[in-house]
């Protein structure tokens, strides 16, 4: 009953309340549906921990999207072992640079004074459980090898499944609790989103097929 309720009901009530909520926040608050940068407020750090942090996460995530969608060329593409040893290896790096880019911006939240006042509530909860998820991320790379051909066999079914509205968890019940966990996790990032300023992901901004040209003026004095 709690296998179906982590890997049937929980997922589908984490997307659908995604959904409800950014469609609220776009139509009734759409202020809100912005990154809010703090750039201006404190920059270096930022960048040590932004680069990396970005560079990894879409890295990271564009490999799972990729065995999820083509799962018959990436199992093509694993079964040679150089191949998949490449893969692995370059999966734990992405995954190390993912964790230290997170822990540098979530220091940086903490010790700077005004990057501190303009993060919400909300905005400190996504920050912890982001960074559980990826040190997760790169622990279960690490201590379950070969993450890029199980996946395969697993996560990917059972999401398959999900998609098809034909939920199947005999793929996922059997396997060890930290990679359950890390699974879940995954939709309770989903679940977050929409309430912190990370909710700008999830909205394309197809309003700016219609928006009228900014006109940028410059105002500064020319120099004699």
């Amino acid at each position: 009953m709690f296998d179906n309720f982590l890997f049937i009901g929980f997922p589908y009530t984490a997307v659908a309340i995604a959904i409800a909520v950014t469609i609220y926040r776009f139509w009734f608050d759409p202020y809100s549906v912005s990154s809010q940068s703090s750039q201006f407020l404190e920059n270096r750090k930022l960048f040590f921990g932004s680069v990396p942090w970005h560079y990894g996460v879409i890295t990271i995530l564009l490999a799972h999207t990729l065995a999820l969608l083509f799962p018959g060329v990436w199992g093509l593409f694993t079964a040679n072992q150089t191949r998949l040893y490449i893969v692995e290896i370059i999966g734990l790096a992405f995954a190390l640079m993912t964790t230290v880019g997170l822990v540098v911006l979530f220091y940086r939240r903490l010790s700077n004074a005004r990057a501190h006042t303009v993060t919400s509530l909300w905005d400190w909860v996504l920050l912890v459980f982001l960074l559980l998820q990826v040190a997760l991320g790169f622990w279960v790379a690490y201590y379950y090898r070969w993450g890029s051909d199980w996946f395969l066999h697993t996560a990917a079914p059972w999401l398959i499944s999900l998609l098809k509205l034909q939920p199947n968890i005999t793929y996922v019940t059997a396997l060890p609790f930290w990679v359950k966990f890390h699974f879940v996790g995954g939709f309770i990032i989903i679940l977050l989103l929409p309430f912190t300023r990370l909710v700008h992901l999830l909205v394309f901004p197809i309003s700016y097929l219609w928006r009228e040209h900014q006109v940028v003026i410059w105002n500064r004095s020319r120099m004699n």
